[in-house]
Parts: C-alpha cells; sequence; structure tokens
C-alpha cells in the first residue's frame, strides 16, 4: 500500500524484505523561484468563515509551502538550471538526496491548489518529472522508477555521488544506493494526476502527454489475473511483475484514469477507473465500515492489518456516500496523542500532539529501528493531514459539513503545533531549513507493521497533505485544485 519504501533503519544501505502480508509500495520494491516564499491563495468568500482558515494556520502553511520551494531548490547549485526534484526528507532521515516521486506529485498538487504564487515550483517538479521519464537509463516505455538521486552526498559504503538528477551522459539519476528501482502502479498514477493537473493549469500539451504514457504502461504492465480485477502492484528492479494487489493503488487508478478521461473526452479512460473501482469495492468491509490493505495473490483479501490511507483516499477518489463512514472509522480506530512525557516520546518536553497512526498494527508495534523502540502512540503528521484533507472535501457534500470542518480544523492546529516543535534545526543538501517550516514524517518514531517506519524529519509529502488541507484541495479530482 502507501507510497515509497524507506530503509528499515537510517543506517544502513539497503531495505529489509517485503513483510508478505502486506502489499507495500515501499517495502516491496526496493532557482530563486523555488526559495521564494509562496503564499497560500487568499480565502475566498465562501472559505473565509471555515474554522481552518485560522490566521495562525494560514501563515503555517504559508511557511510550508516555502519549504517545498527550498526543497525543490536544494541542489540548484549543482544543476545549474536543469532538471529538479525536491528531496523528500531533511538530510537527518538518512535517505540522503532521495527524492520519491510520490512526493514530487504531492509537492506539484499543493503548489497549484496556492494559486500563481506555486505555479514556478509546479513547472519545475513537472519538467523534472518528464525528464525522468524521457531519460531512464534503461527503459523507453514511460515508466517512472520509485526514486531518483538529485544531489551530491556520500553514501554509508563510501561511494560518492556528485550530480544531480540529470547525470553527464544525460540519463536520469535512478536511486540505485537504497534499491528504488522498481515501478509501482501508485508511484505511477500520482505522478500522473499531478502532470494531468498540470497540464489543465497550463494548458501545455507536453504533460498531459507525459500523463498518458504513465496510463497506457499501467494498463500495459499492470493488469490484475486474479478474482477480485483491478491494478496489480507494478515491477520489482528486475522487471519482474509484483502479483500483490493494493486498495490504495487502485483508488489511485480512479482518480488518474477519471482525470485522463475528462481531459481527453476518451471513454476508454472511464472504463479503466471503473475497472479500478471495482477491485477498490471489492476490499469494502459493510460491518466494520472500511477498507481492506488489498491481496497478495490478486484474488485472495488480506484481512489485517488495516492502513489508513485506503480510508481517507478513498472518499477523496470515490465521494460515495456509501463509504463515507470509513473516515470516521479511520478518524477512531486510529486515534493516538503523542506525549513528551510517555516514555517512548520523541517529543520535546512540554509537548503534546494528537492525530492518527499508520496502521492497526502501528498501534502494538514493539518494533526497533537505530536500536531505539518505536512509540506506538507517535503521530503519522502525513495521513493526519490526509485525514483533515477528506474531512474538509466531505464537509462540501453533506448536511453535518460544519462538524467535519471543525474536525479538520482541529487537526490543522495539532499539526501547525506539530511544525513549530518539531524537527527543529534539520537541514536539506547541509544548509538549514528555517524555523517551522515544513511538517515532520512522524512525532516520534513509528512502525508501519509492514517492513518500514516513519521518523522525525522533515518530509516533503506530510507539509503538500497539509497545505492541500488548509486549501481545501481535492488532487484526485480534475478540478480538485482550484
Amino acid at each position: 500500500m502507501s507510497r515509497h519504501d524507506q530503509p528499515t533503519t537510517r543506517s544502513v544501505p539497503t531495505p529489509r524484505p517485503a513483510v508478505a502480508s502486506r502489499p507495500g509500495r515501499r517495502a516491496v520494491l526496493a532557482g530563486a523561484a523555488g526559495a521564494a516564499a509562496l503564499a497560500v491563495g487568499a480565502p475566498t468568500a465562501a472559505t473565509a468563515r471555515t474554522p481552518r482558515r485560522d490566521p495562525r494556520v494560514l501563515r503555517s502553511a504559508r511557511r510550508g509551502l516555502d519549504f517545498l520551494g527550498r526543497m525543490t531548490a536544494a541542489y540548484d547549485d549543482v544543476t545549474g538550471g536543469g532538471p529538479v526534484l525536491a528531496q523528500s526528507y531533511s538530510d537527518q532521515n538518512g535517505l540522503f538526496a532521495t527524492a520519491f516521486v510520490y512526493d514530487q506529485a504531492l509537492a506539484v498538487c499543493a503548489a497549484l491548489a496556492a494559486g500563481r504564487p506555486g505555479e514556478a515550483v509546479a513547472r519545475r517538479l513537472g519538467d523534472g518529472l518528464l525528464f525522468a521519464q524521457d531519460n531512464d537509463p534503461v527503459h523507453d516505455d514511460g515508466r517512472l522508477r520509485q526514486a531518483y538521486n538529485v544531489g551530491p552526498y556520500t553514501f554509508y559504503d563510501g561511494s560518492r555521488n556528485e550530480h544531480g538528477l540529470r547525470l553527464p551522459d544525460g540519463t536520469a539519476n535512478v536511486g540505485y544506493q537504497f534499491g528504488f528501482l522498481g515501478t509501482a502502479v501508485g508511484d505511477m498514477a500520482w505522478p500522473g494526476m499531478a502532470l494531468a493537473q498540470l497540464a489543465g493549469r497550463t494548458g501545455e500539451a507536453r504533460y498531459l502527454e507525459g500523463a498518458l504514457r504513465i496510463g497506457r504502461w499501467i494498463t500495459t504492465n499492470a493488469r490484475n489475473g486474479g478474482a477480485l480485477g483491478g491494478f496489480s502492484f507494478g515491477v520489482d528492479a528486475a522487471g519482474n511483475r509484483v502479483p500483490n494487489v493494493s486498495t490504495e493503488h487502485n483508488v489511485d487508478c480512479v482518480g488518474f484514469f477519471g482525470q485522463l478521461a475528462a481531459a481527453t473526452g476518451d471513454a476508454a479512460w472511464a472504463r479503466e477507473a471503473d475497472e479500478a473501482r471495482a477491485l477498490v469495492e471489492r476490499t469494502w468491509e459493510p460491518v466494520g465500515g472500511y477498507f481492506y490493505t488489498g491481496s497478495n495473490d490478486g484474488s485472495t483479501l488480506n484481512r489485517d492489518p488495516l492502513p489508513l490511507d485506503p480510508q481517507t483516499w478513498s472518499w477523496l477518489a470515490l465521494q460515495d456516500r456509501r463509504f463515507a463512514g470509513a473516515l470516521d472509522w479511520a478518524a477512531s480506530a486510529l486515534a493516538v496523542v503523542d506525549d513528551a512525557a510517555q516514555p517512548r516520546s520523541a517529543l520535546p518536553d512540554g509537548l503534546r500532539v494528537g492525530g492518527v497512526t499508520f496502521s492497526s498494527a502501528s498501534l502494538t508495534s514493539t518494533a526497533v529501528y537505530d536500536g531505539r523502540g518505536v512509540n506506538p502512540q507517535g503521530v503519522w503528521c502525513e495521513g493526519t493531514a490526509q485525514l483533515a484533507t477528506s474531512l474538509v472535501d466531505r464537509a462540501g457534500r453533506r448536511a453535518t459539513g460544519r462538524a467535519d470542518e471543525e474536525r479538520a480544523a482541529a487537526l490543522l492546529q495539532k499539526m501547525r503545533r506539530a511544525q513549530e516543535g518539531v524537527g527543529q534545526g534539520q537541514t536539506v543538501g547541509g544548509r538549514p531549513l528555517p524555523a517551522a517550516s515544513g511538517l515532520v514524517a512522524a512525532t516520534s518514531p513509528i512502525d508501519t507493521g509492514f517492513g518500514f517506519g516513519y521518523f522525525p524529519s522533515q518530509h516533503v509529502g506530510a507539509t503538500a497533505w497539509y497545505v492541500m488541507a488548509v486549501e481545501g484541495a481535492n488532487p484526485f479530482r480534475r478540478t480538485g485544485l482550484r
């Protein structure tokens, strides 16, 4: 499920093998404009009075947008104006100058949601994705790798990467050090959505053509032949098909193929979206009110653990009242409170932050990373911002919308406190990041339950979701960023 794979510790050069019970995306696949402060779009008459538009949250989101720009421009002195992607995490995460394509897509969407001030960063990242797609060192079929190297660093084994996204031979600098060489359906669908959104905003056909190449790769290479239908996981670094089926990936395809259908008028893309949606609906548990994670074999459902993002993203992509309760299940069943007074909390003294965690397994995990045990009450900031984004979207489509707005506002205030209190003094490319800029991936180390963890390092993905929640954006919908 989920977006990109991290090593299971930050001190070893290769990820731990996949956990068989979880079709996880991470574990299976092993300029001045950028740095300038970006303004959050001015509130419209319809949103100015909503509780999430608190001035403190608006200022916090501006700092978040500035962080996205800084991560994009972090290696401009190396690239010399060439293609760029944003380093996904601060240096303290231990992944060096790694740029996951999922994070790039989120940053594009968040920057577009901010309006004209964010368009320069969105274009730079979109151009970086097109460069990576057009200049793969091996393939010419429209695929993107899971991640790329975007700046100089010395790896754990002493080997040195001197280059940005473009290598001297003109090819893309793929993320071979950590094994991030595979191609996952979700990691394709998200850049596809971002490029489609860029095409709609700019009117430039090259972005739509890049998105169409991604769509054709998925439909050619990732059909699930099992009983559940839909689309399978993708391919590993060697090009071997991964048979797992992810609910989340198929949710992504619902949004992506729907956008292609709207952009092109081609009904074939609408049929592909229906194929993905049918898989998603087959993973619904009506008694519990949630979606299962997917399947190992394409036919039999995995029923445990239960992750968060199929619940949040399903609302954004489907907007179907039959499944609206998945948000309420996630808000309740995965709720956590990280308190500095807890023995395994990494929060600064006196700080307390609430939110949600990654999965049901996170709540009881005893995993150890870098010699330190995780905190089962650690807050997954990216997921908390996803939940807020989904609640804001649901608020506009039901009579009880005010309650959803207030729940989202409460989550955003908690994320603002996390932004201001966690992850201070961190760096990108060895250079200090401004205080209270990016949102950390997690308030304390957490374990997902599927062989990898999240840590208190500033993260492009978490920050982008936070900005989209404040803006009331929905990246799954064709007009969701306007």
